[in-house]
C-alpha cells in the first residue's frame, strides 16, 4: 500500500451549516431519525442557508460543510436540497456538501458551487466498505474533490463509524490502519464524533488523541466543542493535526461561544 507523506497541519475552523426540513437547525446528532423527520433542536434558524455562507464568505473561511440532514424519500429533501445550493452559491468553492451523495448526484453538487462533495452511506452499505461505489466517485470526481466522513459512535473497543444520518452502526472501526488506507481516495476526512454531537458537553478526547497521532491529510473534527477551552484541548490531545467544527455553542446558533472570538482564537494560532 502506497503510504501518504506526513505532513503536520495547523488547527483550522470549518465552519457549518446543518440543515433539516428545509431550515438551518443545530441539533443534537444521537437523536436525529428518518421516522417523521424528528431531531431534537438546539436552534432553529429564521435566516436563509446562504445568510450563513455570506457570514463565512467575509471572513475568508474555506472548507465547512452543508450538510442536508433529510433522507431522499423524506418530503422535506427537495427544500433541504434548495437551501443547500442557496448557500453552495452564495460561496462558490468555498464550502464543502453532504448528506444523500452518490456518483449520480454528486456532480450535481459541485457544479452548483460545492468545492467537494462529502460521502459516507454511498461508501459504507450494509455494514461495509463498498470499494466500487468509493472507486466510481473517485473517477468521477477525482480525489480532491472527495470528503469521507467517518462518524463515529462509542462501542466498548472504539470508535465505530456510522452511516444514513448517523443512525447504522458499520463494523469498521476507526484505526490508523483504516485512515490509511481511506487515504487514497480521499482528500480529507470528515468526523463527528455523534455521541456528544449538539451536547456542548466537551471533546471526546480518547478519539480526538488516536486522529491526532496521524495527520498525514486534513481531518476535520466535529462534536462537543463548547468553549475556546475546548478548542485548546483540541489543539492540544490532537497535536495540531485536527481541524475543528463548532455548531451548537456558536452564538450565530443561539449559543454562548462568540463566533467572533472563535475566529480572533484561530487567527491568533495561525489557524486562519
Amino acid at each position: 500500500m502506497k503510504k501518504t507523506k506526513n505532513r503536520r497541519f495547523i488547527v483550522e475552523f470549518r465552519p457549518c451549516i446543518d440543515l433539516h426540513n428545509g431550515q438551518v437547525k443545530q441539533i443534537v446528532g444521537s437523536s436525529l431519525s428518518d421516522q417523521s423527520d424528528s431531531v431534537t433542536e438546539n436552534f432553529v434558524s429564521d435566516k436563509e442557508a446562504a445568510y450563513f455562507a455570506k457570514i463565512y464568505q467575509e471572513d475568508h473561511i474555506k472548507g465547512g460543510h452543508v450538510i442536508l440532514l433529510n433522507a431522499k424519500d423524506s418530503s422535506y429533501y427537495e427544500s433541504t436540497k434548495t437551501q443547500a445550493f442557496l448557500a453552495l452559491q452564495a460561496y462558490p468553492d468555498g464550502l464543502q456538501a453532504g448528506g444523500g451523495i452518490t456518483d449520480k448526484n454528486a456532480r450535481e453538487f459541485i457544479e452548483n458551487g460545492a468545492s467537494h462533495v462529502i460521502v459516507t452511506s454511498f461508501v459504507f452499505q450494509n455494514g461495509l466498505i463498498q470499494m466500487q461505489n468509493l472507486n466510481s466517485l473517485v473517477k468521477q470526481l477525482g480525489k480532491k474533490r472527495l470528503v469521507l466522513d467517518l462518524s463515529c459512535k462509542k462501542r466498548a473497543d472504539g470508535y465505530y463509524i456510522v452511516t444514513d444520518r448517523w443512525q447504522k452502526m458499520t463494523e469498521h472501526k476507526i484505526t490508523i490502519e483504516l485512515l490509511e488506507e481511506l487515504s487514497q481516495y480521499t482528500d480529507e476526512f470528515l468526523i463527528h464524533a455523534v455521541d456528544v454531537e449538539g451536547k456542548l458537553s466537551g471533546i471526546e478526547i480518547e478519539l480526538v488523541s488516536l486522529l491526532g497521532t496521524w495527520g498525514k491529510i486534513p481531518i476535520t473534527y466535529a462534536g462537543g466543542i463548547a468553549s475556546l477551552l475546548d478548542l485548546e484541548k483540541l489543539k492540544t490531545y490532537g497535536k495540531n493535526n485536527l481541524n475543528a467544527t463548532i455548531g451548537s455553542a456558536l452564538d450565530i446558533f443561539g449559543g454562548r461561544l462568540s463566533y467572533k472570538d472563535v475566529i480572533s482564537y484561530m487567527k491568533e494560532n495561525k489557524g486562519v
